[in-house]
């Protein structure tokens, strides 16, 4: 019986391990994804581009005429 709780003993530690060791990769994965759509928005904005239907309208351009002497 002595040895049955000390076996029982070191693999609840070493459960109690590996549920840290998973909680705190699933905590830096959620954390790594946050950064990442953060660094996407910033790109998207980035690379913004007009609506080109503003392109279609026809760009008048105003001639400086020379002043008469």
């Amino acid at each position: 019986m002595c040895c049955f709780k000390k076996i029982m003993k070191i693999v609840a530690v070493i459960a109690a391990i590996a549920a840290a060791a998973a909680a705190v990769y699933f905590l830096i994965k959620k954390i790594k994804e946050k950064k990442a759509l953060a660094g996407d928005e910033e790109d998207l904005d980035a690379s913004y581009v007009p609506c080109s239907c503003e392109l279609d309208e026809p760009i008048v351009v105003e001639e400086d005429t020379p002043a008469e002497e």
